[in-house]
């Protein structure tokens, strides 16, 4: 009898916060709002720690990270990670310490990389010895500039620290374009040392984004810059990981997501995340509609697809002005933030942050009536 209460119990208790997660995430008013975070410099990513703090990292001459304890609404002090200092991106948190981490270039790539940790949930830094492996080509993985991190959480691999990450070949001239690759790296011993997994299945490719999925495969969303195999450079590349990052499979062509201004070939670093509702793929991605060389990089958009990534039925401006690298990061289960959605972009000379909630991105479309919950 008493087995049965326990059993009882835990669905009871599995079934509220089931409850409660959907609840939270599919509110019945649309809510944004925008702010100025940085005044100057490149480069964003946003992560959120254990605790449902907000740690937005930035820097293209010294690298440092801002905290939000309230869920964006406000932030404190600029707290210094590495100066001088180059963002490689891939910022992640370690979901097994707590851990963070943030990957530092002495320069714009290729050039010397060091690892930074915080232990206290983002208020201090300190370099970490760690080691990078080749790939198979015998290839060292260069960071810049790449979406965020994260832990994997699905299966044989769940608990793999993982991150985006790219081969930049001698240089970033168009003469090495065709070198160029994406790939990851990924740690197994919460972050000591780091392998490289095999290339992205297409070349001239850098700059990108993953996300796990539902059943445990990782979805490959990359810039392209250059292309000597006939598909389209100016819409992202997708590819698909079945074992926890190591290989990338299954090389496709968006039809819907632009990789940057579609005046030129050029690309540029696009936002990625996974509503954390389990067993449904709801990813969301940021980039830019422009098309005029006047127009330069504005017009940003975030996309939603209901089926991890297959289709993007969805589309919402963020900002009509200025709008270039981006990163975007869902509110973590269980902390403040759960509900939120977070965009970091750069725009005109420094970086906004946008907040939002599901209801937003859906418009006047009834959340419930769409996903047939």
């Amino acid at each position: 009898m008493k087995k049965l209460l326990t059993l009882f119990l835990f669905v009871l208790f599995f079934s509220c916060e089931t409850k409660n997660n959907l609840t939270v995430w599919l509110s019945d008013e649309p809510f944004f709002d925008s702010q100025k975070l940085f005044s100057s410099e490149r480069f964003p990513n946003l992560v959120i720690t254990n605790n449902g703090t907000l740690i937005a990292t930035w820097g293209s001459s010294k690298v440092i990270a801002k905290r939000s304890i309230d869920g964006g609404k406000s932030w404190g002090n600029e707290i210094v990670i590495a100066d001088p200092g180059f963002h490689g991106g891939g910022t992640l948190v370690d979901d097994i310490t707590g851990n963070i981490f943030v990957f530092v270039e002495e320069g714009h790539p290729v050039s010397p990389i060091q690892i930074y940790v915080s232990e206290d949930d983002g208020r201090s830094w300190e370099k970490h010895q760690t080691i990078i492996d080749q790939d198979i080509n015998g290839n060292l993985a260069s960071m810049h500039m790449n979406e965020h991190g994260m832990t994997l959480k699905k299966g044989i691999y769940e608990g793999r620290l993982i991150r985006p990450a790219r081969y930049y070949g001698n240089n970033n001239s168009k003469e090495e374009y065709p070198n160029h690759y994406s790939n990851s790296i990924y740690s197994d011993d919460r972050g000591k040392s780091w392998k490289t997994s095999s290339p992205f299945p297409a070349f001239g490719t850098g700059e990108a984004a993953l996300e796990e999925l539902s059943n445990g495969i990782i979805y490959y969303n990359s810039r392209r810059h250059y292309s000597n195999d006939g598909l389209n450079p100016k819409m992202r590349h997708i590819a698909f990981s079945y074992d926890g990052g190591e290989t990338w499979e299954d090389l496709s062509v968006s039809n819907v997501l632009p990789d940057g201004a579609q005046f030129r070939d050029y690309g540029l670093m696009g936002g990625l995340t996974r509503i954390p509702l389990e067993n449904k793929d709801i990813l969301l991605f940021s980039n830019i509609i422009s098309s005029k060389k006047e127009d330069g990089r504005t017009n940003g958009y975030v996309w939603v697809s209901l089926d991890g990534g297959k289709s993007w039925p969805l589309k919402r401006s963020v900002d009509k002005g200025s709008f270039a690298y981006s990163s975007m990061i869902a509110g973590r289960t269980g902390t403040i933030n759960e509900g939120m959605i977070f965009l970091l972009y750069e725009s005109n000379g420094g970086a906004k942050l946008a907040r939002f909630n599901l209801q937003w991105l859906f418009n006047d479309i009834d959340i419930r009536d769409y996903l047939k919950f």
